[in-house]
This record gives C-alpha cells, sequence and structure tokens, in this order.
C-alpha cells in the first residue's frame, strides 16, 4: 500500500544504489558491541574487584552497549536515488535533493572510499552509498548513474 504522507513515490526512481559490503560489516561490528557490553553487565557485579556495583550499574552498561550499537547502525542509512526529477543523496542524516540542471556529473577520485556528485560551480557532494569497497557494484551503479544522467540531462534540455 502507498505511503500517502511521502511526498516521492517508489517508482520515481529509475535506480537506488546502498552500500552491501558496508552494510553487513557495520551490522556485525553493532551485533559485537551491544554483545561485548550486554556480557559485561551480566558479569559486572561478579567477582573481587573492589568496587561496588550495583543493579543500575549493570543496566547502564547494557544500555550503553545497544545505544552504540543504534549508533553504529546509522552508518547503514546511506542511499542514493536517480530518477526524472533528479537526484536524492542521503549519507547519514537527511535527504538532500538536486535537480538534474545543477548536476555536472559524477566521479570516483583516486584513493577515495566512496563516489562523488559533482555540482555547479566546482561543488560536490559525497555519495558514501557508493563505495570503492563494494567493486563491480559500485561500477554497475556508476554506470547506470550516467546512464540516466545522460537521459534526463537531454530531456531537461529540451
Amino acid at each position: 500500500m502507498p505511503d500517502n504522507d511521502s511526498p516521492v513515490s517508489e517508482k520515481e526512481w529509475d535506480l537506488e544504489v546502498r552500500p552491501h559490503h558496508a552494510i553487513v560489516t557495520v551490522r556485525i561490528v553493532a551485533a559485537v558491541l551491544a554483545a561485548i557490553f550486554i556480557f559485561g553487565g551480566f558479569v559486572l557485579r561478579h567477582g573481587s574487584t573492589g568496587v561496588n556495583f550495583r543493579v543500575s550499574d549493570q543496566i547502564g552498561l547494557m544500555l550503553f552497549g545497544l545505544l552504540l550499537a543504534g549508533g553504529v547502525l546509522l552508518l547503514t542509512r546511506p542511499r542514493v536515488r536517480v530518477g526524472k526529477r533528479g537526484v536524492v543523496v542521503r549519507n547519514i542524516v537527511g535527504d538532500t535533493e538536486f535537480a538534474w540542471k545543477d548536476i555536472r556529473g559524477i566521479s570516483f577520485p583516486d584513493k577515495k572510499s566512496w563516489a562523488r556528485l559533482e555540482l555547479a560551480h566546482d561543488e560536490y557532494v559525497p555519495m558514501m552509498a557508493i563505495r570503492s569497497n563494494d567493486k563491480m557494484r559500485a561500477a554497475a551503479a556508476m554506470d547506470k548513474f550516467r546512464e540516466l544522467g545522460a537521459k534526463y540531462s537531454a530531456q531537461n534540455q529540451d
């Protein structure tokens, strides 16, 4: 069922890119962090450390671990959407939309971890969703992006 509150329908986007390897790695790191802090919370009161830990300290340590894991999971948010209206880039927080008239291209600078959207006036926006460690997925995303860019830029000039 479509979301009527959403200003943009899913069919508007011809391409949606998310990082693959980074998401897997981040999920593993978040799970390990949560497990370590939860385990630490359980064993905190046991043993003779000379420090008086209470149940509230244990719960606090566990909650801190869960908050830390949640913070790490923010790194799974990057996304790039490409469609007729333009390009929407979401890195970690917030979406930013760019019209085709403002976009000059896409590039992957040497020794950089992610692609960048080249804008007018020598500006650029990093696109954390297209990452170098995704190799062929990143190359395919770049090709499709360029194909759509050529298509929609030509349409907007008419």
